[in-house]
């Protein structure tokens, strides 16, 4: 009897094992074929973006020849219209960055990348990075400004309407350097300059020296003018083909005022004035015009 019962449950199990690994060869099978189905579904979708690579690479190498072809016309046009090295060099390479960053969004978006994120994100970036660094940027485009424009260049001798003058020693992206006719130097940023006033005294070849000089109510006024007229004259940095101009300018409480007008050369400027003004003073005391100068008169009253 026990003998028996073994017996069928011996069948049972093997019944049993029996299903259970028909079963798992059916699901393996199963899996299989849904593995073998996916990977047939993907190989178009591999075979594709393999093709958007192939081409995303093919657009780098052909944007990165015509990246150079216009970098090179640029440069060429630069140095036709002579702008500064440091300006032409510094847009050549912001042009550069612009157009790698244009290739780099193109071929990200032949590859199926959505750029507009990425797109984004840089201008937020730009945006803030723009509010930090505000009055370095300000300083910077005020270099671009001055270098392209050229409102002065080095060694000219301006005047700027915060007061300083002197002679522009060095022109950076964000600070200029003047040098004051008493050697001290001064540091602006470009900032403040693009946005002020500027007289640029050496801008012309040819610069007008005036000077005022005053002689008393009893001297020849002819004379006066044709001593100041030879005097002049005989300054050697005056240019000579335009003729000295010697006028009445105004009537003052104690003297007459004489104006004088003269050319020179703008870098000789400080030193024909100072000649001038000492041969006009030397040449009136010698023919006995009198200077007048401010006296006090005192008249006393007896009791």
């Amino acid at each position: 009897m026990f003998a028996f019962t073994n017996t069928i449950i011996s069948t049972r199990l093997n019944d049993i094992e029996v299903a259970t690994a028909g079963e798992m060869h059916e699901e393996a099978t199963k899996q299989a074929n849904i593995l073998v189905e996916d990977l047939k579904a993907f190989i178009p979708k591999l075979i594709e973006f393999g093709i958007k690579v192939i081409i995303a690479l093919i657009i780098f190498f052909v944007g990165r020849i015509i990246i150079r072809t216009i970098h090179r016309f640029i440069k060429k046009l630069f140095d036709k219209s002579k702008l500064d090295r440091a300006v032409s060099n510094f847009l050549l390479s912001i042009i550069k960055v612009i157009c790698y960053a244009l290739l780099l969004v193109i071929m990200l978006d032949m590859v199926g990348i959505q750029t507009t994120s990425f797109v984004a994100i840089i201008g937020t970036a730009s945006l803030t990075i723009g509010l930090s660094l505000q009055g370095s940027l300000a300083n910077f485009a005020g270099g671009v400004l001055i270098l392209v424009l050229k409102p002065f260049i080095l060694n000219d001798y301006v005047i700027f309407e915060n007061g300083v003058e002197g002679n522009v020693s060095k022109i950076d992206i964000f600070y200029t350097t003047i040098i004051t006719p008493d050697n001290k130097k001064v540091v602006i940023p470009n900032g403040n300059l693009s946005n002020s006033n500027i007289t640029n005294c050496s801008a012309m070849e040819e610069r007008r020296i005036d000077i005022n000089v005053g002689i008393s109510y009893g001297s020849d006024i002819e004379k006066a003018k044709k001593v100041i007229v030879e005097a002049i004259k005989g300054v050697d940095l005056i240019l000579q083909e335009k003729e000295p101009f010697v006028y009445v300018d105004h009537l003052d409480s104690s003297q007459v005022t004489l104006g004088i007008w003269v050319y020179t050369k703008s870098k000789d400027y400080l030193s024909c004035k100072f000649r001038c003004v000492e041969a006009v003073k030397l040449a009136l005391d010698k023919n006995g015009i009198e200077i007048p100068f401010d006296q006090v008169v005192v008249h006393m009253k007896d009791k």
